[in-house]
Order: C-alpha cells, then sequence, then structure tokens
C-alpha cells in the first residue's frame, strides 16, 4: 500500500514539472504574478512530494534522515513537518545543516537538489521561448 502511495507521488511531481515545459498558455506578461504563482505550486507540490517520500521511507524502515536540532519529533505532525522542512531546504539549497540526510536519502537528496537547480533555468528558457514565439 505505501508502495501505491509512493508512486502517487511520484506521479504528481511528474506532472508538475511537466507543465513547466508545455507551452505557456498565459497571455500575460511574462514576469506576472501568474507566472510567480506558477512556479511557487510547482515548488510547492515538490517539496511536499519529496517530504512524503521521505517520511514514507521512514516508514517503511529505510533510514533517510538524521535529526540533529533538537527538536522533538515524536508527534506524526512534527515528523511531517521536518520531512518537508528538510525538502525545502534542500530543494533550496539553504542547507542549514540541522537535519542531514544518511544513507538510501543521500539518493534522493541528489535528484532534489538537481530538480531544485534545474527549475529556475527551465522558467527562464521557457519564458525566452514565448517571447521569441511572439515576436
Amino acid at each position: 500500500m505505501l508502495e501505491v502511495f509512493m508512486g502517487a507521488v511520484v506521479i504528481c511531481m511528474m506532472v508538475s514539472i511537466r507543465n513547466l515545459f508545455l507551452p505557456s498558455k498565459m497571455k500575460q506578461r511574462h514576469f506576472s504574478l501568474e507566472n510567480f504563482i506558477f512556479i511557487s505550486l510547482i515548488y510547492l507540490t515538490l517539496m511536499i512530494g519529496f517530504g512524503l517520500l521521505y517520511m514514507a521511507l521512514e516508514l517503511q524502515g529505510v533510514r533517510v534522515l538524521a535529526d540533529n536540532s533538537g527538536v522533538s519529533v515524536e508527534s506524526f505532525v512534527n515528523k511531517f513537518m521536518t520531512y518537508v522542512y528538510f525538502s525545502g531546504m534542500t530543494l533550496f539549497s539553504v542547507g542549514y545543516g540541522d537535519v542531514i540526510p544518511v544513507e538510501a536519502g543521500r539518493v534522493l537528496v541528489i535528484l532534489e537538489a538537481l530538480i531544485g537547480y534545474t527549475i529556475p533555468a527551465a522558467f527562464v528558457v521557457r519564458t525566452v521561448l514565448d517571447i521569441e514565439k511572439q515576436s
């Protein structure tokens, strides 16, 4: 059952990334509130999606993270928030170091960091291509 859930999360993240590569249907300016909300939703989907994947792996007994923050992570909500926090810090390349990846988590972190680096570049390329198409 957990594998099906993880598959659904991965599909949601891939659909979100796919939207970045589709031609823009928005007719507004290229620097608009709609574009800001669009890219924010992609980041939000990925951040929560990777957080859910980290949590699902931990629930399966695969050690993914080591928490050195000193914050109690006993409750389900606190654990989920720790995974989403770690996902956000990785996606945005902040890396405070209070929560670190271990064992299998290191592989997933590399993939998330790669996606976090490429999204702004893909967004800029798509915007430039849309401008060239309009002129």
